[in-house]
């Protein structure tokens, strides 16, 4: 009797794992789209510790923004969730009835979520230190990372998207202005706003209050000329903006920081700002400090490269080489380290350039992805953190809109990736049996990424209906 049951239980499970393979082959074999562009699928039974279903999962491709499970996952596993991001106030010198005979220090810790509040904070702890006027020097420090402010393989043509500002030590704002414009009276000049304020930047503003025959309103920088005048054209009839990335933005933050100065009562002059390596021997009087939770949420929830890129480079701390001047380079062999040595996978079957997936010349399998989904979860300690980051189906971050209703509903949760010709889902979600599933989702070569969206969507709605009533 006992025999029989479990002979029927095991033809059961057999049944519907080969169910669930038919329906994934029989969505590929319809999906009019793959016709002309490629996907790479893998499914795994975590419950079970068994693989569901494997489509060209071993095949290489360029990940777009899923490549953020792999910094993502890298970070909680070296770093861990305690790790902080920290920016430092030090002065040298002798500070006497107010007056610093030295030199204010700002060093720069790469916090990608740095804003102007923050940057108040550091102004009213200059002035909490008794300091309100310097015949020195207020100088960046920008040693934590080398000079290379994009990575290799990062479309030029990108910039002055916020997406993809350039890297420093010293970020604010994202390394971002924020425009908006609204309409004055009628043949007017419209009104301009920026954050944060500053005196950084300049403003050319020839826009025109409710005139349409002087065409649609265009908010820009001077890009191409490696500049930070903001150039507004067109007509405005309502309120618009655009949030645009500044070139060089460690002078930005200087310059904002010492304009925040000001209005504390701080004098610094203009001519005062300069760039060096803070002595050891340097006060230090604040440290803000940024927990790695906030970070990793933006990475994940938002997709923010920048903040995956802030994971990234920081692991090249943990190199051992050296705690200065860090290159992509030091990061990646930290990656490639956890890559052989927890997720055992060899580096040199795959490229990793970057951590946010921006790069073009990134190449990882299905399988490498969904082997980071399988490490995380068998480490509590990292699954956690990471789980909860992830977009919710048709809750927050970048599947927000999707996956609003049905079993994929508050049950998915993955990382999207999307750049031209790339759409991509990884992550997790329960079935109808109750058990966990990861799964990736490649498609290359992609023009339309809806096409990419709709598939991906139905390949999980696929899987959370695995074990219901329908048999999968």
């Amino acid at each position: 009797m006992i025999l029989t049951v479990l002979c029927g239980w095991i033809c059961a499970v057999a049944s519907a794992y080969n169910g669930l393979a038919g329906q994934l082959d029989s969505l590929i074999r319809s999906s009019s789209f793959l016709k002309t562009s490629e996907v790479g699928v893998v499914v795994y039974d975590l419950t079970d510790n068994k693989e569901l279903y494997n489509y060209q999962g071993e095949k290489l491709y360029r990940p777009a923004s899923i490549e953020k499970v792999i910094t993502a996952v890298t970070a909680l596993g070296i770093l861990g969730n305690d790790y902080q991001f920290q920016t430092r106030l030090a002065y040298s010198g002798t500070l006497k009835e107010g007056e610093l005979d030295g030199n204010l220090y700002v060093v720069g810790g790469l916090d990608p979520e740095f804003m102007e509040k923050d940057l108040e904070r550091l102004a009213d702890a200059v002035k909490e230190a008794g300091i309100t006027s310097l015949k020195g020097k207020l100088v960046g420090d920008v040693s934590l990372l080398d000079s290379i402010y994009w990575g290799t393989g990062w479309a030029w043509d990108d910039t002055p998207e916020p997406f993809q500002p350039y890297i420093s030590p010293l970020m604010l704002n994202r390394g971002c202005m924020s425009v908006t414009v609204t309409p004055s009276a009628k043949g007017d000049t419209g009104t301009v706003k920026i954050f944060p304020e500053s005196d950084f930047y300049q403003v050319d503003n020839r826009s025109v209050s409710y005139q349409p025959s002087e065409g649609v309103l265009s908010i820009n920088r001077n890009w191409l000329e490696n500049g930070n005048i903001i150039r507004i054209t067109g007509s405005v009839s309502s309120p618009r903006g655009r949030t645009i990335n500044v070139f060089d933005p460690k002078s930005f933050f200087m310059e904002t920081f010492r304009y925040q100065l000001g209005r504390k009562g701080v004098a610094v002059d203009r001519d005062s700002i300069g760039y060096g390596e803070t002595p050891e021997d340097a006060r230090i009087i604040y440290t803000f400090r940024r927990p790695m939770e906030w970070v990793l949420r933006r990475a994940l929830k938002k997709s923010d490269n920048l903040s995956a890129e802030a994971l990234f480079r920081h692991l090249g701390i943990r190199n051992g080489k050296t705690t200065s001047h860090l290159s992509f380079e030091d990061s990646q062999q930290v990656i490639n380290r956890f890559m052989r040595q927890s997720v055992g996978h060899t580096p040199g079957d795959y490229k990793i350039v970057d951590g946010s997936g921006v790069s073009m010349y990134n190449y990882v399998s299905p399988k490498l992805i969904l082997a980071y989904l399988n490490y995380a979860y068998r480490h509590p300690e990292i699954f956690r953190p990471f789980y909860d980051g992830l977009p919710i189906a048709g809750v927050d971050g970048t599947l927000r809109y999707r996956m609003s209703r049905g079993k994929t509903f508050r049950n998915v949760h993955a990382k999207t990736g999307t750049v031209t010709g790339i759409s991509s889902l990884a992550g997790y979600v329960t079935a109808s049996n109750g058990h966990w599933l990861s799964f990736v989702i490649i498609n290359q070569n992609v023009l339309k990424a809806r096409k990419a969206r709709v598939f991906q969507d139905g390949v999980c709605k696929i899987l959370s209906e695995m074990g219901g009533e329908s048999g999968f």
